[in-house]
């Protein structure tokens, strides 16, 4: 064999081996692509659906937080009409006949109310009750949204 023919024999295999290495950092790469790309898919996909579920939340607190909001306004506005004496609170209740006196009778009558401190306290129990009916409510939601749903 002549040097040439030596020379472009040993081209041909170093080439040969070359071309089988390049294909096969192209093979990983394609690999590590397409993993790459799938991984790129699931998580595109698991933000759409986080995206989803804060939207639903969001909403879910609004509504409810509007919900307490006028709650509480309608309990505020109960309270300044009690305060102002335009409304009272009453107390259902039985009080035992009274022995009629005759001389007496008729000279004390009044309704019977409550006085200033048990009407705050009512009003403050009543805003603790629809506080709690309303978190109470936001927390069922929250779970039939966000734990049944899936």
């Amino acid at each position: 064999m002549n040097t040439l023919t030596k020379v472009l024999a040993g081209l041909l295999a170093i080439s040969a081996f070359w071309l089988w290495w390049v294909i096969d950092d192209y093979d990983k790469l394609s690999k590590d692509y397409n993993t790459a790309t799938a991984q790129l898919s699931q998580q595109v996909k698991i933000n759409k659906d986080y995206q989803a579920r804060i939207t639903r939340l969001n909403q879910l607190d609004i509504r409810h937080s509007q919900e307490l909001a006028s709650a509480k306004n309608e309990i505020n506005t109960l309270r300044d009409a009690v305060n102002s004496g335009s409304k009272r609170v009453y107390a259902k209740a039985e009080c035992p006949a009274a022995t009629k006196n005759s001389t007496e009778s008729g000279s004390d009558e009044t309704t019977a109310r409550l006085n200033k401190a048990v009407e705050q306290d009512y009003l403050r129990l009543r805003e603790m009750i629809v506080e709690n009916e309303q978190q109470t409510l936001y927390l069922q939601n929250y779970i039939n949204t966000e734990c049944l749903a899936q």
